[in-house]
């Protein structure tokens, strides 16, 4: 089978720790050699981050090592610790002495405190470990990694959320660039399908394999307000295209157009949505000489290589106690 992961770009690997019981985890991206070059866009307001700010284009760090999006709410920030830890020890980082790199780890959260263990999160640990781990597998989609705690659909109420979980999509062009995207989804919002235009993931209705429409909740009074960050959907988009941290910036920001097709509402009060951009470029790609036509194409692609990955993460999610997964939320 094609991978339509991440890894399926030369130079990136990716590593998770699961905890299957307590319902959590983290996953962490690497990037070979000197890093990728690197952006972000977040447009939730609530997010949960570290070491974005370099990632903002005219700041002085042009490529970062690894990405880390974990569950754990702000506490899951110290798993940065521990991938830090690892790379240092494999000499890996930005060289600011003859015998001291200081590797480059952004991170995001999303918030999975309400299900499993509010006291188990990721850590030092959990981080040093998913880093040594890091391979060029195809990404595993569902219960893994930082998409373990996951759920959407919260509006109602966490009695009535549907499970979430890790996704992956890629996006081929003409010219051999390569578009794919990773996406934790942990959504207040419902989940869509835009191809069959139905909803596959959200509030569960009294009905067994219905939805109440999220939207329409949003609109009325029935919704309960969620405590402010408490969801937060994290992706990452990658290509093998050479493109600079401004382009890459304009890449992460068209991306949420897929982000806003697939999720139902999309960037509230109560998410931190929040997308990675990087670039891990082949020589031999070939370059257009329309660099703008070259950046939409890119952008374009990333919105819907990260609009089929969190449809994949709700498909691929699997029921863990009682939280239902959409795979098992149907009329038999």
């Amino acid at each position: 089978m094609e991978n339509a992961s991440l890894t399926a770009i030369a130079g990136i690997t990716a590593g998770h720790v699961t905890d299957e019981l307590n319902m959590t985890g983290v996953t962490v991206v690497r990037f070979a050699g000197d890093g990728a070059r690197a952006a972000v866009s977040v447009q939730g307001a609530a997010p949960g981050t570290r070491e974005t700010d370099l990632l903002e284009p005219g700041n002085l760090v042009e490529k970062v090592h690894a990405i880390v999006l974990t569950g754990g709410s702000a506490y899951g920030l110290d798993a940065a610790s521990g991938v830090m830890a690892a790379l240092e020890e494999e000499g890996v980082g930005l060289p600011v002495s003859e015998e001291t790199v200081v590797p480059i780890v952004p991170a995001a959260v999303l918030f999975d405190l309400n299900v499993g263990s509010s006291s188990v999160r990721p850590g030092i640990d959990w981080g040093y470990k998913a880093a040594q781990e890091a391979n060029d597998s195809p990404i595993a989609s569902g219960n893994v990694g930082a998409g373990m705690g996951a759920t959407v659909g919260k509006l109602l109420g966490p009695s009535r959320a549907t499970k979430g979980g890790l996704g992956s999509a890629r996006v081929d062009l003409d010219n051999g660039v390569v578009v794919s995207a990773l996406v934790a989804v942990n959504a207040v919002g419902e989940i869509v399908d835009t191809v069959s235009n139905t909803v596959v993931a959200g509030i569960r209705a009294n009905d067994i394999g219905h939805y109440d429409s999220a939207v329409d909740v949003a609109l009325g009074n029935t919704a309960k307000a969620p405590v402010a960050g408490t969801n937060t959907t994290l992706g990452l988009i990658a290509t093998n295209a050479n493109l600079s941290k401004v382009q890459l910036k304009k890449a992460a920001e068209m991306a949420h157009d897929g982000m806003a097709r697939a999720i139902r509402p999309i960037h509230t009060q109560f998410d931190g949505d929040t997308v990675f951009a990087v670039s891990m470029p082949r020589s031999e790609i070939e370059t257009t000489a329309d660099a703008d036509a070259q950046l939409n194409s890119i952008g374009i692609a990333g919105a819907r290589a990260l609009e089929l990955a969190i449809v994949d993460a709700v498909r691929s999610a699997k029921s863990v106690g009682d939280v239902i997964a959409c795979c098992d939320w149907h009329n038999d």
